[in-house]
């Protein structure tokens, strides 16, 4: 799943003594919950890496009609975020694959996962790793601006 140029980086921040952060998700339709998560997971550590869901793992998580952003362009905007490092793709449901790759110091998730099994929490425990939860923004969420959406007609012009 790692490309040889990500592999390199990776190898090369650790050589460095660089602390890195691992996070993910689908980012489809970027919002202000997702830079603040980004933006905190990025305060754990001095690299950023992002597991991105593919388009085919995104439908199959959140269904018909998603994502409404292809993969391409979600890649592009979050690797404009100055806090992210390093954006790789991954086309199962759950990034275990990759975290066990990335091999990440620590593991970010939103604060909704506080009491449930966290994929790769165990794994990057086991190395002396931690894992990290970060509060999300209220109200701020893909499907809250998909219905928003929704209600309003399309201007115009």
């Amino acid at each position: 799943m790692l490309t040889s140029a990500q592999a390199a980086a990776l190898n090369e921040w650790r050589q460095m003594g660089l602390r890195v952060v691992f996070t993910n998700g689908c980012f489809d339709v970027l919002h202000a919950g997702h830079i603040k998560l980004l933006r905190e997971a990025r305060s754990f550590g001095d690299r950023l890496v992002v597991g991105l869901n593919t388009d085919a793992s995104v439908r199959r998580l959140k269904g018909k009609g998603r994502p409404v952003v292809p993969l391409a362009d979600r890649i592009a905007v979050l690797e404009a975020i100055r806090w992210v490092d390093l954006v790789i793709p991954f086309p199962q449901e759950t990034p275990a694959r990759l975290i066990e790759q990335v091999r990440p110091d620590v593991l970010v998730k939103g604060a909704e996962y506080r009491g449930k099994d966290i994929i790769g929490a165990a794994f990057v425990r086991s190395y002396g790793g931690s894992v990290e939860l970060v509060t999300m923004a209220r109200g701020k969420s893909t499907s809250n601006i998909l219905a928003l959406l929704k209600k309003k007609p399309v201007p115009k012009g």
